[in-house]
């Protein structure tokens, strides 16, 4: 679909893991090299990847793998003007809630914290859950009854 619109797709793998806010940090400097350095990849373009991660529970919020890789994204990110992601679990399901994902902005910083939310303090209490449900960035499909993988796409504009 992004091909279609003109955006080359770069597939990064389909299975990757590991701890979900290292993969975070991880993919967000390799969107930051694409969007400033044209390496390893010309932007626009499209980064994906798949697979599953894992998170080392140790706060007390409402998690997720897929919430939390997209938490240390933005944080890596720091509102980069021309990256925008979405990252979610194909069965609809994000750990324990009926929330397939979420999707992060360059504003996503700010609109955190003009709400008094603290994205670090979200990240080390597990709580990329209730970071993005406050800022009406979720992604809520139902359950969709097929469990392939979790679905990672980072553009870079």
């Amino acid at each position: 679909m992004a091909e279609a619109a003109g955006v080359p797709a770069h597939i990064l793998g389909d299975a990757l893991e590991g701890e979900a806010r290292d993969v975070g940090k991880v993919l967000g400097a390799i969107a930051l090299q694409v969007a400033q350095r044209n390496q390893p990849f010309r932007a626009p373009c499209v980064l994906l990847s798949g697979g599953e991660t894992t998170v080392t529970v140790r706060g007390s919020g409402r998690g997720g793998r897929n919430v939390e890789f997209l938490l240390s994204l933005a944080l890596t990110l720091e509102g980069h003007a021309r990256i925008h992601a979405i990252a979610g679990d194909t069965d609809g399901v994000d750990g324990q809630e009926d929330i397939a994902g979420a999707i992060i902005a360059p504003d996503t910083l700010a609109r955190a914290w003009e709400l008094g939310l603290r994205p670090l303090q979200a990240l080390l209490d597990n709580d990329g859950h209730g970071f993005f449900s406050r800022l009406g960035d979720s992604v809520i499909t139902g359950p969709t009854l097929t469990n392939v993988n979790d679905f990672r796409a980072i553009l870079i504009g």
